[in-house]
């Protein structure tokens, strides 16, 4: 299935800027980055899964308190949607910023209505929040999540917001989001910790180092946007499972090329893993 497309993005490689922006502040923004009809056709394919659409529905009818959309791991993937495991662009940005020693690790699918709150500050970096000593021999190993946009977001509306430079700090409980944004960690950081609010239009991605603090802004029940779509793939340095570490699909796996069953080649999240 992969192979029957181009890539999906304007873009066939990460900049030298993008990569030291990676290294530096923790993300990378691209708006607008992919193609006009992969844009259209990933929408399409999002809101025409039967799930979604009867979801869509509800929503249009104003039936009910405001609820997201969620689910993880996303495997109900479209031809489109199937492509972003393995881009050219994606390869080369992963290969860019982390090397080659990277795994598939699992992805996930929202749809956040008009109404629904804010989603406060947080890392993703799984391994350093367990004491297990596997964990904590994996805290510095690359976790990236790549969040896509089909159909963007305003500033306010359901935005997300960093704070740039945060993943420089070591990932204590004192390190919270209050501190770092007072200064406090500042001099760690080697650079000004400080809010970033993102405004992005549709079809644009997010690339970001998991150990940086982010954060979603609410959506308002006045919003011109009815749902704001987010998907996202995270991709894990080779290693230990993660929490959400995902068994891979058997369909998957038979129709994959041998490059992207390297991806896929590795030990998914079960209950007392980290203990063996």
């Amino acid at each position: 299935m992969a192979t029957e497309f181009h890539s999906l993005f304007r873009l066939s490689c990460p900049s030298q800027a993008d990569i030291d922006c990676f290294h530096n502040d923790g993300y990378i923004v691209y708006p607008d980055v992919f193609t006009d009809e992969a844009r259209e056709k990933l929408i399409e394919e999002i809101t025409q899964l039967e799930p979604v659409r009867q979801y869509i529905e509800a929503l249009e009818c104003n039936d009910g308190e405001p609820k997201s959309y969620f689910v993880r791991p996303w495997n109900d993937r479209g031809p489109y949607g199937d492509r972003l495991i393995d881009d050219p662009f994606i390869t080369a940005l992963l290969q860019a910023t982390i090397g080659d020693n990277y795994h598939f690790c699992h992805s996930a699918l929202n749809i956040a209505p008009r109404g629904i709150g804010a989603l406060g500050y947080h890392q993703d970096h799984h391994h350093w929040k367990h004491e297990n000593p596997l964990n904590l021999a994996e805290r510095d190993g690359y976790y990236i999540q790549i969040l896509y946009y089909p159909n963007g977001f305003m500033l306010g509306d359901r935005s997300l917001k960093v704070i740039s430079g945060s993943h420089r700090v070591a990932p204590t409980k004192e390190a919270t989001p209050e501190k770092m944004l007072a200064g406090a960690f500042n001099a760690e950081a080697g650079c000004q910790l400080e809010e970033k609010r993102l405004t992005l239009p549709p079809g644009s991605m997010v690339y970001i180092n998991a150990r940086i603090f982010h954060a979603v802004e609410a959506k308002p029940l006045d919003s011109r946007q009815l749902y704001r779509i987010f998907n996202i793939d995270i991709f894990k340095e080779s290693g230990p499972p993660h929490r959400y570490t995902q068994e891979i699909p058997a369909e998957w796996m038979e129709r994959a090329c041998p490059e992207r069953k390297k991806l896929f080649m590795r030990e998914a999240y079960t209950e007392g893993c980290w203990s063996q």
